[in-house]
């Protein structure tokens, strides 16, 4: 017994012999959690924090933040007049008089046809029109809650008024968020509670990770009104990382009622001992896992937005929770349970083990190996071959549904208007250039193919504003061509030109995460590979981990792509495509999945590692780890599916990216990759899998079987 064996299973003696302090122990924190985390809804933010702060854009922000001050409208005010036209003085005069009433507290300009007398506030057909407002804030969450407090004054009866504008989006997707995570958990926790029951086979077992999950949900909300303190963190890490750290503790439950469930098999009279030897075992294992999953959401943190990075803190902080319940909770309330773990069982019809069909499939892909490990591959590369075609984005009104206000009203501007007023990219020209010279650049800024018009529009100092409107879609293609192309012509001589703007903006994003993205992966490479060299103490078993993770990364990002950009399935799902897939997301699934992975890898090597000690055939050995981890590896995976699930029920388009890809991703790692790939790449790699420089194979000699201790019946 190896010294980390021996400290994992005094952890177990001890929570199995200290049960009852540590169950009043962890009900004491999750109520401190629950009234520490209920915190945490009033203090997260909707889309901030997707900026790279050292971004052009984002300078360009600062500068309008002075006294310059900015031009482009916050929000959009659709009037849908019908039949009566703007026209009609009764309209008119109805409009006019509301816009009047409108409070003008934090709103800096507020402009309406009347009151500029410009035709472009007027529809083709006469029949709508629109009123823009710039909010003083240059905050984003402060210009949504001075929206939502003059929202109700704008209402005109019998005319139809639709918000739209980067500022009203936001209030949309945060108020959709928040509905969302309501239905999704109703969607998906009946059917996980059933599930959980089916899997475990009775009543108490399901129960027990359940238990495990409640606690790591409330650590999860409290982690995160911790991190709202010192930085801001959006709305969707409640549903990102809340599923993630409930899914994590019942992947790590499931592991550790089923060993409990085999040591129980072997010795039915020392309970402690079962206890203890689960956590020596099937807790040694979550420990290595979690490690590697915190290391994949702490890889978020090498990108300066602060959505990703305070992602990043949270994730990892939720994944620490998890295995320390796991670790100490549940072998407390597994000895509590002790031989009623399997009481209060289900009645449910015998099926036939699903092990031995992994256990057969596993030899029928090891007698070719070679041929297998290729085909299975090459498949896998096929599946991803879309992604290389994927056109990034940034969120804006199109994560919205087709029917929101914010998508109506940007389409709406664009089929019936001369011009969308919230289409503008800024320029800001620093230097001592003159008119003449500033007029001279608007005209050469209005030449780039995609700029509908520049214009000056303010001066301070030695600063002055150029606002340049456009037409195209700002995810589009087009979008990333004209911004390079306007960032590329020359400004007056001395002088500096910032840009901003939704193009901009997305083009910034895209460019800092194709940046570091490589950083991140590196990051979480080097130190998977420490762990699992420590683990396993072989060079190779870490190499093939981390190629396969990314082989069925590149499956379900393919598909990702086809669904999300090329629009396959979206009638299903219920989403508009626009062409693009965002760029933070699947920086996400990436954290998420990879480390999932891991997870699963992590349990087939460990069993792997034990029937190598006790098999004599490489082959059997392998095929007998399969068979007894297939189990649990696939309700695992299942269970995860069920726990992601919510998210496709969500009206919010990367919500359903998320979904799509950890869905995908963990069912092809579940399956294909766990089921046949490593067991072909293993038993074509033989024992240089184990081999580490300047020492022998741990097998150098065979050994021989050890007849197989009858699993627990269950």
């Amino acid at each position: 017994m190896t010294e980390q064996t021996t400290m994992f299973a005094a952890l177990g003696r001890f929570a199995a012999r200290r049960r009852h302090w540590v169950v009043v122990f962890a009900a004491g924190f999750a109520v401190f959690a629950g009234v520490l985390g209920t915190g945490v809804f009033g203090s997260l933010t909707g889309g901030a924090g997707f900026d790279d702060p050292k971004s052009e854009s984002v300078a360009a922000d600062k500068v309008l933040a002075g006294p310059l001050g900015r031009h482009a409208p916050d929000a959009v005010v659709l009037y849908d007049t019908g039949a009566r036209g703007v026209d009609d003085p009764s309209v008119a005069a109805s409009i006019r008089a509301a816009v009047d009433a409108v409070p003008r507290t934090g709103v800096a300009d507020l402009r309406t046809f009347w009151s500029t007398g410009d035709p472009a506030f007027v529809s083709r057909d006469r029949h709508a029109t629109y009123v823009t407002v710039r909010f003083a804030s240059t905050d984003d969450q402060e210009r949504v809650r001075a929206l939502k407090k003059i929202e109700p004054a704008f209402a005109v009866p019998g005319t139809k008024v639709r918000f739209g504008g980067v500022t009203s989006m936001t209030e949309q997707v945060n108020a959709r968020a928040g509905r969302d995570v309501a239905r999704a958990e109703s969607v998906s926790m009946p059917l996980l509670v059933v599930l959980l029951v089916v899997v475990f086979g009775s009543l108490v077992a399901a129960s027990l990770p359940l238990a495990v999950g409640v606690l790591v949900a409330l650590g999860s909300f409290a982690v995160l009104r911790v991190v709202t303190l010192v930085t801001e963190v959006s709305t969707f890490s409640v549903n990102v990382v809340t599923i993630l750290g409930l899914g994590l503790a019942i992947d790590y439950g499931l592991l550790m009622v089923t060993r409990f469930r085999d040591e129980l098999g072997r010795d039915a009279t020392d309970l402690d001992g079962a206890v203890a030897r689960t956590v020596a075992t099937a807790g040694r294992t979550v420990a290595v896992s979690g490690l590697l999953v915190a290391v994949s959401f702490a890889g978020l943190t090498v990108f300066p937005s602060r959505f990703l990075s305070s992602m990043g803190y949270a994730g990892a902080a939720v994944v620490a929770f998890a295995v320390a319940g796991s670790l100490t909770l549940l072998p407390a309330l597994l000895r509590f349970a002790g031989h009623r773990v399997n009481a209060l069982r289900v009645p449910l019809p015998r099926l036939h083990n699903p092990g031995e069909r992994w256990y057969r499939t596993a030899h029928l892909v090891m007698r070719r190996p070679l041929l297998s490990t290729v085909g299975l591959v090459a498949v896998l590369l096929a599946l991803g071959a879309p992604f290389l075609g994927v056109n990034w984005a940034r969120p804006g009104d199109w994560v919205l549904p087709s029917g929101a206000d914010a998508r109506v009203v940007t389409r709406e501007l664009g089929d019936r208007f001369a011009a969308d007023p919230a289409k503008q990219i800024t320029a800001v020209v620093e230097g001592t250039a003159d008119r003449p010279a500033l007029d001279a650049y608007a005209r050469r800024l209005a030449d780039v193919p995609g700029v509908r018009s520049a214009t000056v529009t303010g001066t301070s100092g030695d600063q002055a504003r150029i606002s340049l409107g456009y037409a195209f879609d700002p995810m589009s293609r087009q979008a990333v061509r004209t911004v390079n192309d306007l960032r590329a012509t020359s400004p007056p001589p001395h002088t500096r030109a910032l840009f901003t703007g939704m193009p901009a903006s997305r083009v910034d994003i895209v460019h800092m995460i194709g940046v570091r993205v490589p950083w991140m992966l590196a990051f979480v490479a080097l130190v998977t590979f420490a762990v699992l060299f420590g683990a396993f103490g072989s060079v190779v078993l870490p190499v093939k981990a981390l190629l396969l993770n990314l082989l069925s990364l590149t499956a379900a990002f393919g598909a990702v792509k086809l669904i999300f950009q090329d629009g396959w399935l979206s009638g299903v799902l219920g989403f508009t495509p626009v062409g693009a897939v965002d760029a933070d997301f699947p920086v996400l699934i990436v954290a998420i999945a990879f480390g999932l992975a891991v997870d699963y890898e992590v349990f087939l090597l460990a069993r792997i590692r034990e029937e190598r000690a006790r098999v004599a055939d490489p082959a059997e050995a392998i095929a007998t780890a399969v068979r007894r981890t297939s189990t649990v590896i696939t309700s695992a995976a299942l269970l995860m599916v069920v726990v992601v699930a919510g998210f496709l029920a969500s009206g919010i388009v990367f919500m359903q990216v998320i979904g799509v890809g950890l869905i995908l991703a963990v069912l092809v790692d579940a399956t294909v990759v766990r089921g046949l790939l490593v067991p072909a790449v293993m038993r074509l790699l033989g024992e240089w899998a184990w081999w580490t420089p300047g020492r022998r194979p741990p097998r150098a000699a065979a050994r021989p079987a050890v007849p197989e201790s009858p699993p627990a019946r269950t």
